[in-house]
């Protein structure tokens, strides 16, 4: 449950599911709805009635399909930014829609899912963002970074200069967040605690104008922070 300020404050993950298609919406209900601690809370058959349930339901997810009538994906992430800022946005695409996954990852959401990906995927992804992080699905992720990474954050020489305005730490937090890592992990991988990496990657994402984890990890790749993962 999320409060009005956007923190996580115990109970299930409550999760608002957006697709035209209603086979899709079964069958993402069903994958939840087996996963304790997450619950779908409202269903809905387009963009505008994904934020129309939204405000009713403030759920601290929502899934939302990038084609949908009356409203799409990216006119509905916009607006629920605007109006649910502590409600974060997980989009459902295809490999057809590339273009789409630009526009979404400007307008701040917090990952994409390949529709026809693995289950688990659907759950690291909703778990992800409900805690305030960011989730790409591993064969999306590489082909949003290589396609649309100089588009939405600049040439390689740009993102490189702009690393350079963190601290060496902040730069390994950075690098560790590219490569995927969630806090608890690169708290680990850093002998820190967790509350401190939190930290960090607020200053990262404030100092460089970022939204989210996902435009951080494609800066870190930009800038050459990560290897080939």
């Amino acid at each position: 449950m999320t409060d009005h300020g956007g923190e996580r404050t115990g109970g299930p993950v409550r999760v608002l599911l957006a697709d035209d298609e209603a086979m899709i919406r079964a069958g993402v209900r069903a994958i939840l709805g087996a996963v304790p601690g997450i619950e779908v809370v409202a269903e809905a058959a387009d963009g505008r009635e994904a934020v129309e349930l939204a405000l009713r339901h403030r759920p601290d997810v929502c899934l939302l399909d990038i084609r949908m009538p009356r409203l799409d994906g990216l006119g509905a992430v916009a607006e629920l930014r605007q109006v649910l800022p502590g409600t974060a946005v997980v989009m459902l695409t295809t490999f057809s829609e590339d273009e789409y996954v630009a526009g979404a990852l400007g307008s701040g959401a917090s990952g994409f899912l390949l529709k026809t990906g693995d289950p688990r995927e659907l759950i690291a992804g909703v778990q992800a963002a409900a805690e305030g992080g960011a989730y790409l699905s591993p064969s999306v992720a590489r082909r949003v970074i290589s396609q649309f990474g100089g588009k939405a954050l600049g040439k390689a020489a740009a993102a490189r200069a702009r690393a350079e305005e963190l601290t060496g730490r902040e730069r390994e937090v950075l690098a560790l967040v590219g490569a995927g890592l969630s806090n608890a992990e690169i708290a680990q991988r850093l002998h820190v605690v967790e509350g401190t990496v939190k930290a960090y990657v607020s200053a990262i994402l404030a100092r460089l104008g970022l939204k989210n984890r996902v435009q951080a990890a494609i800066l870190a790749y930009e800038a050459g922070l990560v290897g080939d993962e």
